[in-house]
């Protein structure tokens, strides 16, 4: 089993960064994939970025990639997500979640999810 807390998220203006955090509790988080994932009002949950228990392997959603930067820090049992850029249309809950997956992609495949944290990016 494993707990996730997300933190990090605000308003911010287009253009500008914020850094998100997954903390996570449990003896075993550093064998955990851990997803980032958002759903803004009315659409479907979207897959942001993924990082590999090993930390070695990343991937990004096509709307992301080059703007957010997926990192893991073991000792401190956290997952970051640094998203420059923004975007007005990055707005959302942003999700992270964990488990040993197949498909970093999808949704379903992780069974640990935090709580969320709001990300506005104004216009």
């Amino acid at each position: 089993q494993v707990q996730l807390v997300e933190s990090g998220g605000g308003l911010v203006q287009a253009g500008g960064s914020l850094r998100l955090s997954c903390a996570a509790s449990g003896r075993t988080f550093s064998r955990y994939d851990i997803g980032w994932f958002r759903q803004a009002p009315g659409k479907e949950r979207e897959f942001v970025a993924h990082i590999r228990w090993s930390g070695g392997n990343t991937y990004y959603g096509d709307s992301v990639k080059g703007r957010f930067t997926i990192s893991r820090d073991y000792a401190k049992n956290t997952v970051y997500l640094q998203m420059n850029s923004l975007k007005p249309e990055d707005t959302a809950v942003y999700y992270c979640a964990a488990d040993r997956v197949t498909t970093y992609n999808n949704p379903r495949m992780y069974d640990y999810w935090g709580q969320g944290t709001q990300v506005t990016v104004s216009s």
